[in-house]
């Protein structure tokens, strides 16, 4: 008796074992991944307040490289968080001021001018590309990170503006040399002024190409030092959520931003869908992310994700608790499996916008 229970059960677990698989292979049964409910900024003014980010459901913390120590990771860790590091890709700011040959030049010849918070530099000076890349290495040596957030990952420009600041650049000799020899176009002779107007009437095309063509060779560096260093590190983008045709195609045109370039690279996309920053009402946020999941033709479930970041911060008014509550939930629709918020701190320091983000990620 005891023997045929035995076989009878060994039997039904064939047949289990059997049908998972059959289900598995025919797509009925699929991976559920958990949703990411993250913070932008270290996360020290929620701790000064006494909460446990745990408590308050969120699972992950994304935070500027420069600002992360190893009490800050150990403590995260501690309470369960993925911790994601924001890599300021190409952002010149004490950089160009020391290292003059590196500051971006327009089609006049002249310096870029600091746009608003951001000044860029210029993609191609070889001594900005090795400091960069070392800064990562060095990163990826000390701190244990779930991933690398490349963020100001375009040419000279501010987007998060009404009246975004989109200057023609980078017109440095660098540039002109690297833009001529892997197009094999000869520039004729001349000054810079000279020399960006001819490639702007004659060749602008090739121009922008080539342009969106080094955002994707820091891509690749990127992703080549992660996969030395910390190959399970998800690699992620924070970019301009403008569609094709805004501001005339101004997200490729201008920024170097082409999303069919650069999808198999990242693993996650985070649109800075900054409503209040950008001129726009609470309710884009959810329209942008439905249009972004569509023109990328991405799905829950599959690969790149996305995970938006949504504006908390009070410019250039004082974001509500409620038109924080439209924006956040806006972040997880569509094809979204993850949200966060800019700024920890902004969201902190407003007691009914814990409560707001504590509730939507806990439900």
């Amino acid at each position: 008796m005891q023997q045929a229970i035995i076989h009878n059960l060994k039997r039904l677990l064939i047949l289990s074992v059997a049908l998972f698989a059959f289900l598995a292979t025919t797509g009925q049964i699929t991976e559920t991944r958990a949703f990411t409910k993250g913070i932008y900024g270290h996360p020290g003014p929620l701790w000064e307040e006494g909460y446990k980010l745990s408590e308050l459901g969120i699972n992950a913390v994304f935070v500027h490289s420069g600002s992360i120590t190893h009490e800050m990771m150990v403590r995260a860790k501690a309470e369960g968080m993925k911790v994601y590091a924001e890599f300021a890709t190409l952002n010149g700011k004490n950089y160009v001021e020391k290292h003059p040959e590196a500051w971006a030049i327009n089609e006049k010849g002249e310096k870029v001018e600091a746009a608003s918070w951001f000044i860029g530099v210029c993609p191609t000076e070889p001594g900005f590309r090795e400091y960069r890349f070392n800064q990562l290495r060095v990163l990826l040596s000390d701190f244990d990170l779930d991933g690398i957030w490349m963020d100001y990952v375009h040419w000279h420009a501010q987007f998060e503006e009404p009246d975004p600041i989109l200057p023609e650049t980078c017109f440095c000799d660098h540039c002109l040399a690297s833009f001529s020899k892997n197009n094999g176009i000869e520039i004729p002779k001349g000054n810079t002024p000279e020399k960006a107007a001819w490639i702007l009437k004659n060749r602008d095309q090739e121009w922008r190409d080539w342009r969106c063509q080094v955002i994707l060779d820091w891509t690749l560096e990127i992703r080549s030092i992660i996969n030395e260093l910390k190959p399970d590190a998800l690699l992620g983008l924070y970019h301009c959520p403008w569609t094709d045709e805004e501001f005339d195609g101004a997200r490729r045109r201008i920024l170097g931003l082409d999303y069919d370039l650069l999808r198999e690279h990242f693993d996650v996309f985070s649109p800075m869908v900054y409503h209040a920053r950008m001129g726009r009402q609470p309710e884009w946020v959810e329209e942008n992310i439905n249009w972004f999941c569509k023109r990328m033709n991405i799905e829950k479930e599959t690969s790149p994700k996305v995970w938006p970041i949504v504006q908390a911060y009070n410019n250039p008014y004082t974001i509500s608790a409620e038109e924080f509550e439209t924006v956040l939930t806006g972040g997880m629709t569509g094809c979204s499996e993850g949200v966060m918020m800019f700024t920890t701190r902004a969201m902190a320091e407003s007691e009914k916008k814990v409560e707001k983000m504590k509730d939507i990620y806990k439900n």
